[in-house]
C-alpha cells in the first residue's frame, strides 16, 4: 500500500492539511486544536485500516490471478460485499472460467492434433510400404509383363497419396478459414456432368450405370467449383460401394425453400452403427476390411455446409445408399 504513490500524494496532503487546521484550532483555543487534532487521528487511522483491508483484498485477488495465469484454474477468493471490489472479483472470475473453458479447448484441439496426425501418417505409410514392396519386387523381376504389373500398381498408389496430400490441403485450407467461397447461380444439370466427368471411365470399366433426373432450369446458389468437387467425392463413394454392375441414381428436386440433390446406389448400404460418424474426419467404418481414407465425406461436409447447405446420409429401404443435399434459397 505505501508503495502506491496516489496513496502517498494523499497521506502527504492529509498531514499538511490536518496540521494547519490543528494550527487553526489551537490559535482559536486549547479545545479547539485538541478537538481538530484527535478528529484528524481518528479520520486518518479511520481512513487508513479501510484503505490497508481493501488493498490486501486487491492483493489477494492479484495473487489469485497469477496463479491462473500459471495453469491453477481455481479461483479461491471468497465474495466480497464491496462494490468496486466485488465487481473486480466478478469480472476476475469470469476471465477465469473463460481461461479454464479456453484451456480445456486447446487441451482437446491438441490431442485432436495429435490423433490427426497419427492418422495421416499411418494412411501415408500403408501406400509407401507397399510401393517399397512393389519396388523391390521390381528391381528382382526379369518378366516384363509382371514389371509393368507393378509399374501400374505403384502408379495407382502414389495416385492414391497424392489424392490423400490434396484433400489434406484442401481440408486444413477450409479449417483455417483461408478459403472464400463464390456466390453465384449454378445449373444443377451443368453442376452434376461436371462432378461425373473425371469418373465416366472408371465407372465404364466397372459397368456401372448412371439415371439422372434432373429438370431443366434449376439452380444453385454457391460456388460451382468446390460444390462439383462435394458432388464428385460422394459419387466416387457410391461408386467404390456398388462394385461391378451396380447403379447410381441422382434426383434432383426444387421448390420454394431449397434445391435437393439425392443421390442413391445399390450397393449395401451403411452399417447402423456408421450412419452417425459417416461425416467424421478419417472415419472408415466398423468393418476391418472398409477402404477408403475417411476423408472424401468429410471434405464433402466442410464445402457444403460451408456454403449454407445441409447433407444427410441413410439406407433405403430397399437396399443401397442414400445421400441428400440441400441448399436453402
Amino acid at each position: 500500500m505505501l508503495r502506491n504513490r496516489e496513496f502517498k500524494r494523499f497521506a502527504v496532503l492529509f498531514l499538511m492539511m490536518a496540521a494547519a487546521f490543528t494550527a487553526l484550532g489551537f490559535a482559536i483555543s486549547r479545545a479547539a486544536g485538541i478537538l481538530v487534532l484527535m478528529s484528524a487521528a481518528a479520520f486518518g487511522i479511520a481512513f487508513y485500516t479501510h484503505t490497508r483491508a481493501r488493498y490486501r483484498s486487491i492483493a489477494k485477488i492479484s495473487d489469485q490471478i497469477d496463479l491462473v495465469l500459471h495453469n491453477y484454474d481455481h479461483l479461491d477468493i471468497d465474495e466480497l460485499d464491496e462494490g468496486e471490489l466485488s465487481i473486480l472479483y466478478s469480472e476476475v472470475k469470469k476471465m477465469t472460467l473463460r481461461i479454464r473453458e479456453q484451456n480445456d479447448a486447446l487441451k482437446k484441439e491438441k490431442t485432436h492434433l495429435a490423433d490427426s496426425l497419427a492418422d495421416i501418417a499411418h494412411q501415408l505409410r500403408t501406400p509407401l510400404t507397399s510401393v517399397n514392396l512393389l519396388l523391390s519386387l521390381l528391381s528382382n523381376s526379369t518378366d516384363e509383363n509382371e514389371r509393368k504389373t507393378f509399374v501400374r500398381e505403384a502408379e495407382e498408389l502414389l495416385m492414391r497419396m497424392d489424392w490423400l496430400l490434396t484433400s489434406l490441403l484442401k481440408l486444413s485450407r477450409l479449417d483455417a478459414g483461408v478459403v472464400v467461397f463464390q456466390s453465384e447461380l449454378i445449373d444443377a444439370e451443368s453442376l452434376i456432368y461436371t462432378a461425373l466427368r473425371p469418373l465416366q471411365i472408371p465407372m465404364e470399366l466397372h459397368a456401372v450405370r448412371v439415371q439422372f433426373d434432373v429438370p431443366k432450369g434449376v439452380r444453385i446458389q454457391g460456388d460451382s467449383g468446390w460444390l462439383s468437387e462435394a458432388i464428385q467425392n460422394i459419387l466416387k463413394n457410391c461408386m467404390e460401394s456398388v462394385g461391378e454392375n451396380g447403379s447410381i441414381e441422382i434426383v434432383c428436386t426444387d421448390n420454394p425453400l431449397f434445391t435437393e440433390i439425392a443421390i442413391y446406389d445399390s450397393g449395401p448400404g451403411f452399417k447402423k452403427e456408421d450412419i452417425p460418424c459417416l461425416f467424421d474426419r478419417f472415419y472408415r467404418g466398423k468393418s476391418t476390411n472398409a477402404s477408403g481414407y475417411g476423408i472424401g465425406l468429410a471434405l464433402c461436409k466442410m464445402i457444403i455446409t460451408g456454403q449454407g447447405g445441409s447433407i444427410t446420409a441413410r439406407n433405403r429401404p430397399q437396399g443401397g445408399a442414400a445421400f441428400t443435399l440441400r441448399f436453402p434459397k
